[in-house]
């Protein structure tokens, strides 16, 4: 048995999976605001709860996924959206309240390990993750483990240029990473809603975009069919630096259906071998396979 914390700005959920990736217990809290003792204390109960009803004696290993990174100079988290988690020794608190080893990796990391152990990439030797949602996130796993760097950025593509740019894309949006011109700036949910204002239509959600453009509104349309391009034209320059068997698609756009016919289509012309044989996948596990990821942070899960 293994448990998996998924800390995100507006909720935190607890799964516990067995060694077949069952869940055996899941519960979902709404995250205290701005107040780092309250967060550090609702995990703790999640954890009592969860071993009180599972019957486990014993404390069990912890992972986390987290909004941020933890600094390889420092060993705090850097990064992370929920500022109150910024300079803090979250892995060391909770390994004290706990009284029990935790390991901490990045949201997008865990949702890549998820996928890569027992999800839409299982089976495959090299998974690049990628969540399109208020961000552009990713992660590597290399025959389940994740790829982790010095600088702890492993994956962070969402935070290059997008790649072979058009003219009327330069020299793009700014981006709060202090860039211009981010891929993140392109392809997340808040640039899609927008790109179809800025077309003349309203800030709608891209589920809304996409119901609109499948209903004739061509502004909606053409919005959809840019933003197929510009996600090909960016998931290209990852497949000519990192040649991933698989590409899995999560965060709310991955609900954009035509994305996995088209955007392999339109990479075709980017990507550096005449007919690349990566496939561009759906997550198996939906916004579960963060929490999941998390659990997997400990070894031992399916087929070793």
């Amino acid at each position: 048995m293994r448990l998996g914390i998924d800390l995100g700005g507006t909720k935190i959920e607890i799964v516990a999976l067995d060694t077949g990736g069952t869940v055996r217990h899941r519960c979902r809290v709404p995250t205290p605001q701005g107040d780092y003792p309250a967060t550090l204390q609702t995990m703790r109960d999640l954890v009592a709860d969860a071993e009180a009803q599972l019957g486990l004696a014993t404390p069990i290993p912890l992972g986390v996924g987290i909004p941020g990174s933890v600094s390889p100079v420092t060993g705090v988290i850097q990064n992370a959206n929920s500022t109150c988690l910024i300079g803090r020794d979250l892995a060391g608190d909770l390994s004290a309240m706990l009284a029990r080893p935790v390991r901490l990796a990045n949201d997008a990391d865990c949702f890549t390990l998820s996928e890569a152990t027992d999800g839409a990439g299982a089976g495959e030797p090299l998974v690049f993750g990628v969540i399109l949602g208020t961000g552009v996130g990713g992660g590597i796993a290399f025959h389940r483990q994740l790829l982790a760097g010095p600088n702890a950025i492993a994956g962070e593509w969402g935070h290059n240029p997008l790649p072979w740019p058009q003219a009327d894309e330069l020299p793009g949006p700014t981006c709060y990473c202090g860039q211009e011109g981010c891929i993140e700036t392109f392809l997340s949910g808040p640039a899609l809603s927008r790109a179809y204002q800025e077309a003349g239509g309203q800030g709608y959600l891209a589920e809304e975009i996409a119901r609109r453009a499948a209903t004739g509104d061509e502004n909606a349309q053409r919005v959809l069919t840019r933003h197929a391009e510009q996600l090909a034209r960016a998931l290209a320059m990852v497949i000519n630096i990192l040649d991933p068997h698989v590409v899995v698609l999560g965060g709310g756009l991955s609900n954009l259906a035509g994305l996995y016919a088209e955007v392999p289509r339109l990479w075709s012309r980017h990507v550096f071998a005449k007919q690349p044989r990566t496939r561009l996948v759906r997550a198996k596990h939906g916004d579960s396979s963060g929490v999941r990821g998390a659990a997997w942070l400990w070894p031992g899960g399916p087929a070793g």
